[in-house]
């Protein structure tokens, strides 16, 4: 291992940097949207009245018809082949977290026998991959393996370059035979046309001319680096993407010196060639820069509709992974890859535009935009708070865990930050007198707050808080770097949509009861107000008094995630997803069992990582380590000399037995209870298991090893290292 560490070392030393990517760099513009099928190309492949009619469509979000498709498909096969392409696929996002895709050529033979270049409606729309094969939670058995991934319009059709050419790639849902959606891109649409027509609805009591309400979304990366033979020289980063083992080094991120530092000209090389590519792709990436861990960075695109934005995400994250290899990189999407420094995230930032073009989470001017932003704002508000338990689990994951808590990530109790300026503005709108009897707007306004025009930056950022204003638009900081973020911003714009549906129906019976529109909105927005308060937190989210304070409060803190996934299946949770027409109960029921065993499957191979890790290099390095030691006390033995001479020598041979005695040990103790934890046939108790009965061991077994470095470390003996054996830093 000491030479392969060596041999890594030097090949990460004296890479050659990429350059490549710079010269696309200088035209970004004429590049941009390159390899997608937007609706200008699409203007340019189809007749003029088909044009129209697609484009009223896909604003509209009108069903295509099959003759409509019949031209698009034609239109987007013309503009595949031109572009180089051979095959094309349905692109889906199954429940495993990642992409899918099920690459088919674009030719067929005819009856004579010649190729012909074939791509119809039926193979735009629809595709069959095998539903079993995915995670389904038990809605599909082995034997039954029909499924179907079916057209998005509303994500345009885009061509991926790999080593071995170009492919056509169609957004698409991934439903089962019969009909349960076994992906995350379906319950997203669902939650997103819910809050459409919701937000809709509450937006008309303002301003009559909106008709639509989009969620949009911006979506900050954080990843770190670490050279490809470094990577492959750990088999727990290749198998699990975090290092299970490890030695703190000298330097971290104690002197705070990478954040925002100067970007490493080969990590710079990496980032211009990556946003090339995304760039082809329609993927706006705008933003890049040092975190605060060493060798880990951040890279952040504009502002997207919600859908299109995740869509993004998810092939951004591919990209990495591909753009990576070239510069001899291995990008880590894993939460916590290294202990003891910052872990990395996927901050989410949500807000709601009409089609007006008005951002409804932006403070106005004039009362009655002050009042609209109050009613929105509120509202978002209210939502987390009578749900915050089911956001909580919507970013639960064994990744995750490891991250949440610590480091400027956010803890596991979900509260919200609004600045002292919007808390202080809130306390004002609940505590003031309203009149009862309202002749005139200035009568209705006295002694309400009037909200002044809120920069952007309007307050102080609370890196502790989970769910954060940040001037415009709330920012989901809780969202692990690893996950597809269609999942929470489900659970987000469906809780909000419930909350807009049930503060029309109050304002509305105000309002037949004779009570004047815009004091019957403030009624509302005070009360809602009053009721949400114990979320709103504005100081340190990782002191124990807040944790204590959260309890008093009512306020949940679940820090493990089988615990936190319960909610998806509690009753509650059943009736808002049915209520909204987003999961059926079977359909919770299958994610909560997927999250589940996703959750135990993980720790699985993490401690058959470490145990294979610890019985064939670490306890292997450790006795010939000792056979060195012992083969120095042979020979000072045989020199005649006293005890005295190598005392110190035996007592290290024998400490580092106490230490790797007890490391495998404890690896057999924790093999055991794998194998009593494999046997309970409950997903659920199984996952707990596993997480009170399993993980333990993690953390025994790695102080014992930790403690093996720290022997040869502090006794300074001038053998080799056992690091250098082990190759664990």
């Amino acid at each position: 291992m000491s030479f392969l560490r060596f041999q890594s070392v030097n090949s990460a030393g004296s890479r050659e940097i990429n350059h490549e990517g710079y010269a696309e760099s200088k035209k970004a513009i004429a590049i941009y949207g390159k390899s997608v099928f937007t609706v200008d190309k699409m203007r340019d492949y189809l007749p003029k009245p088909t044009f129209v009619e697609l484009k009223d469509s896909i604003e509209g979000g009108k069903r295509i018809s099959r003759e409509l498709a019949e031209d698009i498909a034609q239109a987007m096969k013309s503009w595949a082949l031109a572009n180089g392409a051979s095959h094309y696929t349905h692109w889906f996002q199954p429940l495993t977290g990642s992409t899918a895709e099920k690459h088919d050529a674009f030719f067929e033979p005819d009856s004579n026998g010649l190729a012909i270049e074939k791509f119809t409606a039926d193979a735009l729309v629809q595709q069959e991959p095998d539903a079993s094969s995915f995670p389904n939670g038990g809605i599909r058995n082995t034997f039954e393996a029909r499924g179907y991934t079916a057209w998005d319009p509303s994500s345009p059709a885009f061509l991926f370059e790999t080593g071995g050419g170009k492919t056509l790639c169609i957004p698409t849902v991934f439903v089962s035979y019969t009909g349960e959606s076994l992906d995350y891109k379906a319950p997203l649409l669902k939650a997103v046309s819910a809050v459409d027509k919701a937000a809709t609805e509450v937006a008309q009591l303002f301003d009559k001319s909106v008709n639509k309400v989009t969620a949009s979304l911006g979506i900050e990366q954080e990843y770190f680096l670490v050279d490809l033979s470094m990577y492959n020289a750990r088999p727990d980063l290749q198998l699990t993407g975090r290092t299970l083992f490890g030695h703190m080094a000298a330097k971290g991120q104690q002197l705070d010196d990478h954040y925002f530092g100067a970007i490493p000209e080969r990590v710079l090389a990496f980032m211009v060639d990556l946003e090339n590519e995304a760039l082809k792709l329609g993927i706006p990436l705008k933003t890049r820069h040092n975190e605060v861990a060493p060798t880990q960075f951040e890279c952040a695109p504009m502002f997207e509709e919600i859908n299109l934005a995740i869509d993004h995400n998810q092939l951004l994250m591919n990209l990495m992974e591909q753009v990576a290899k070239r510069h001899h990189f291995k990008v880590l999407l894993h939460e916590k890859p290294y202990s003891g420094i910052n872990g990395s995230g996927k901050h989410n930032n949500w807000s709601l535009i009409t089609n007006t073009g008005v951002n409804l989470l932006a403070p106005g001017k004039t009362p009655k935009n002050n009042l609209m932003f109050l009613t929105f704002f509120v509202n978002t508000i209210k939502a987390v708070s009578s749900y915050a338990d089911l956001l909580r689990a919507s970013i639960a994951s064994h990744s995750n865990d490891h991250r949440l808590g610590a480091n400027e990530a956010p803890p596991a109790i979900i509260s919200i930050f609004l600045g002292s300026q919007l808390d202080e503005i809130l306390d004002e709108v609940e505590s003031a007198r309203i009149a009862k009897k309202v002749r005139n707007e200035a009568n209705l306004w006295h002694g309400i707050p009037k909200i002044p025009d809120l920069k952007m930056d309007n307050t102080d950022r609370n890196r502790t808080s989970p769910f954060a204003f940040t001037g415009n638009k709330f920012e989901f900081r809780a969202v692990g770097s690893s996950a597809n973020s269609a999942l929470p911003m489900t659970i987000l714009n469906a809780i909000v949509a419930n909350q807009l549906i049930e503060f029309k129906i109050e304002v509305d019976k105000q309002i037949k009861k004779g009570t004047k529109k815009d004091l019957a909105l403030l009624n509302v927005v005070r009360r809602y107000i009053k009721e949400s308060k114990a979320i709103r937190f504005e100081g340190n989210g990782y002191s124990d008094e807040w944790a204590q304070e959260a309890e008093a409060r009512g306020l949940s803190n679940i820090k493990s995630t089988p615990k936190a996934l319960d909610v998806y299946v509690a009753e509650e949770s059943l009736a808002l997803f049915e209520k909204l027409g987003i999961y059926s109960k079977r359909e919770s029921e299958a994610r909560h069992e997927i999250l589940l065993e996703n959750f135990y499957k993980k720790l699985q191979i993490e401690a058959r990582v470490i145990t294979e890790l610890t019985n064939s290099l670490i306890a292997p390095a450790c006795f010939a380590y000792q056979n060195q030691l012992i083969e120095n006390v042979k020979g000072l033995k045989d020199l005649g000399l006293p005890a005295e001479a190598f005392s110190s020598q035996k007592n290290f041979i024998e400490r580092i037995s106490s230490h790797i005695n007890i490391a495998l040990e404890k690896s057999e103790a924790m093999r055991q209870e794998r194998k009593k934890a494999n046997e309970i046939e409950d997903i659920r108790e199984r996952a707990i298991a596993y997480d009170e009965s399993v993980k333990p061991y993690f953390d025994e077994i790695r102080y014992h090893v930790n403690k093996l470095e720290k022997i040869v470390d502090d006794n300074k003996w001038p053998l080799p290292k056992l690091r250098e054996l082990l190759f664990i830093h």
